[in-house]
């Protein structure tokens, strides 16, 4: 894959800033237009971003200099950039947030340059209160235990999604014990949440696993995160406490996992696929494989070996679609 120009970088800089304070992080956006600044100027960040490849915003460059340079405030490489930077107990302060920003890829070019091509993973937990209804929905008209397989599974929390705390506006459900709470605003109807739940397996796939009980690999998915979110860290690293053991997430592609885990169906378990916010990243190529292994393992899905695909993602920038589907139906 060929590096993008400089004008396309720009450019999803230029997308990425609004978006950043669409979700509420103004540090993140101003981080973000420092870097445009400097991309402009010719500066550190252009000479960064000179040797990536990849899509200039699918393959989220913005975000990955984001983490680059915060995953070294978090490995306490960078002190000057720490004394600015909530990740380290810092106030920020601007200009100087956004200057030792930049020096701070000046000073580590070799070092973060390698960085930038690891993929963004972030494993929003959260994301979690948006599944909810379909695996309710889902338990409630099978009436059988699942069978959890989920792609772009990244470190595996969303697999545990069971073993979380929901607080969906008014509603409850969940152990009240978990260590973990998720909470959400809410309006309208609840899902069934007087449905019981078993949960007979769980399986993930992901082309980059994270392993989020080995501290290194969890900071660098906190590398991610935006500094001035830190309720968002805080349920990464409760997440992360809840786990058994290391998730049952395989190294291997979407489509080769789908078709190997959907080419019989068990009775007795109802088989679910699962993914959020990753499809757009997925190849089309890929797309239509999953797609194609799906409805034909749906055609042979029956009462006793039901299948049923649950869907968080995008259309585009501003909502996300919950989509469930169920067969036999």
């Amino acid at each position: 894959m060929s590096a993008p120009s400089r004008e396309a970088l720009v450019d999803a800089f230029e997308r990425q800033i609004p978006a950043c304070r669409d979700a509420g992080s103004e540090l993140t956006a101003r981080l973000m237009e420092r870097s445009l600044e400097d991309l402009r100027a010719g500066g550190p960040v252009a000479r960064l971003l000179a040797h990536f490849e990849g899509h200039p915003f699918l393959d989220a460059p913005c975000q990955r200099l984001l983490g680059a340079v915060q995953g070294l405030v978090l490995a306490g490489k960078a002190p000057e950039l720490a004394r600015h930077h909530p990740f380290a107990g810092g106030t920020p302060e601007w200009p100087a947030l956004g200057d030792a920003f930049v020096a701070a890829i000046d000073a580590h070019l070799d070092e973060i340059a390698p960085r930038m091509a690891r993929q963004v993973q972030t494993n929003e937990v959260r994301r979690c209160c948006g599944l909810l209804g379909g695996f309710l929905e889902i338990a409630r008209e099978t009436g059988l235990p699942l069978r959890l397989l989920e792609i772009g599974s990244s470190a595996g929390l969303i697999l545990y999604w069971d073993r979380y705390r929901y607080e969906l506006g008014p509603h409850r459900w969940g152990d009240p014990a978990s260590p973990l709470t998720l909470r959400c605003d809410w309006s309208g109807p609840p899902p069934a949440l007087d449905t019981a739940v078993e949960v007979a397996s769980r399986r993930g796939c992901d082309i980059a696993p994270i392993d989020a009980t080995d501290p290194e690999e969890l900071r660098f998915i906190q590398s991610f995160y935006w500094a001035d979110q830190a309720d968002r860290m805080a349920l990464l690293e409760s997440a992360a406490r809840a786990l058994p053991g290391p998730a049952p997430v395989e190294r291997i592609g979407a489509g080769d996992f789908v078709a190997r885990e959907t080419a019989g169906l068990p009775a007795g378990v109802a088989t679910v696929l699962h993914h959020s916010t990753m499809w757009w990243y997925v190849p089309r190529e890929e797309q239509e494989r999953i797609t194609a292994a799906m409805e034909a393992a749906g055609g042979r899905a029956t009462a006793q070996a039901p299948l049923a695909w649950l869907r968080s993602e995008p259309p585009n920038l501003d909502c996300v679609e919950i989509r469930l589907r169920i067969w036999p139906g």
